[in-house]
């Protein structure tokens, strides 16, 4: 079994991995400006969502953000993103979508520091937080965001059970994320079986997000070699999913599966 695959496999190993991982990389590239950790979407023909001059250079990231977010009215709402990463996504769906308040939480520090520095809005707030335990009341958000996360978690099924407690009634859950096989059936099982979320609907985006790699493939690339040790470049570039990387083969191929869903809380009794 190949060691990502392997990884993703066991849920003791992966959450020890990440949490070594995250900050480590964080401390490592922040100097480049990375605001996006996630893979990123492209459709045929290309998407074409106008951005700001600033914002072209993570054109294919920013476009993974836009498609999950762009499946329920964000404006005017009480947005949480859980595991917001370097906070790009945030930052691109607060300016877009104007919500009354967007919280970014992640449990890597450096993460949340870096991007409490780098995206200051008046509606965005960043803060820590383990997504097994969400530091919020119930019934406090009307949209739950999370892009590109949950398979870094140890227990997917309690962190679902997390963002049914902390939605509103009639509140969306927008996720996005990918599984190898050894975990496409529970993943499913707990998604379609959690007490008070409905599956909306869900899309198989594999081609859009290969897509996405290609064109992210020369900029992770030198991200890689320039601020990584070059024993960490085969971990980094599969990490990263470059053209001709083991994960960029898997998901071309479809051993990996990259869903989108939309969940609904269901109403009060």
């Amino acid at each position: 079994m190949a060691l990502i695959e392997s990884i993703l496999a066991r849920p003791y190993w992966r959450q020890k991995l990440w949490a070594w991982w995250y900050p480590f990389f964080t401390r490592r590239v922040r100097a480049q400006g990375i605001d996006f950790l996630n893979y990123a979407f492209e459709t045929n023909p290309p998407l074409r969502i106008p951005l700001a001059p600033e914002d072209e250079r993570n054109r294919p990231n920013i476009q993974l953000y836009h498609f999950v977010a762009s499946h329920a009215s964000l404006s005017g709402k009480k947005i949480l993103e859980v595991s917001g990463g370097h906070g790009g996504g945030a930052s691109y769906l607060t300016r877009t979508f104007h919500p009354q308040q967007y919280i970014a939480m992640d449990l890597n520090a450096e993460a949340v520091a870096y991007s409490q520095k780098k995206h200051i809005l008046p509606n965005l707030k960043f803060q820590q937080g383990d997504a097994m335990a969400l530091p919020f009341a119930d019934e406090t958000f009307d949209v739950v965001i999370n892009v590109e996360a949950s398979h870094c978690y140890p227990d997917f099924a309690r962190f679902l059970r997390e963002v049914s407690r902390v939605l509103k009634p009639e509140g969306c859950f927008l996720y996005a994320d990918l599984r190898y096989p050894s975990g496409e059936e529970e993943w499913m099982n707990d998604l379609f079986h959690t007490s008070a979320l409905r599956v909306d609907s869900m899309r198989l985006i594999n081609p859009e997000v290969v897509r996405g790699m290609e064109l992210n493939t020369e900029r992770y690339q030198t991200m890689v070699t320039q601020s990584l040790p070059k024993f960490l470049h085969p971990l980094a570039f599969d990490f990263a999913g470059v053209k001709g990387s083991r994960l960029y083969r898997d998901a071309v191929s479809g051993t990996l599966s990259y869903r989108f869903l939309k969940l609904k809380k269901s109403k009060v009794p």
